[in-house]
């Protein structure tokens, strides 16, 4: 599954994708909210709905942390496996690079590592 181009794409691009969706879901969660102000205000019941689009926005932020987590933990994983790094002595540098700066840190690493050694036909796993 390391190895396998695209589980590598996924991970490098899905975090992103899905930080961008989650925060597309919270414009459209407050819009909602903003639209139903005035219902809100005449009534002395709390709107089912508001609760209903914080339900979902919530999902979207869980399942955006369980995609930033797995690429996290396929990339660190990936990293200690790749004999490039090992013979530079590049490990610990992208390993922090991951931690640091989570998803684009992944992405960086899936061009420079495994795109531009892919061309150059230098890929030791």
């Amino acid at each position: 599954m390391l190895h396998h181009k695209f589980w590598q794409g996924f991970f490098a691009i899905a975090p992103i994708v899905s930080f961008f969706v989650a925060f597309i879901g919270y414009f459209f969660f407050l819009f909602s909210i903003f639209n139903q102000l005035p219902e809100i205000e005449a009534s002395n019941e709390p709107q089912m709905a508001l609760f209903a689009g914080m339900g979902t926005f919530f999902l979207f932020i869980m399942i955006a942390m369980l995609i930033g987590l797995g690429s996290l933990i396929f990339y660190i994983v990936h990293a200690v496996q790749n004999q490039n790094l090992k013979e530079n002595n590049m490990l610990v540098v992208w390993i922090l690079l991951f931690v640091f700066v989570s998803g684009i840190g992944q992405l960086i690493y899936w061009i420079v590592e495994i795109l531009g050694k892919r061309k150059e036909g230098i890929a030791k796993f």
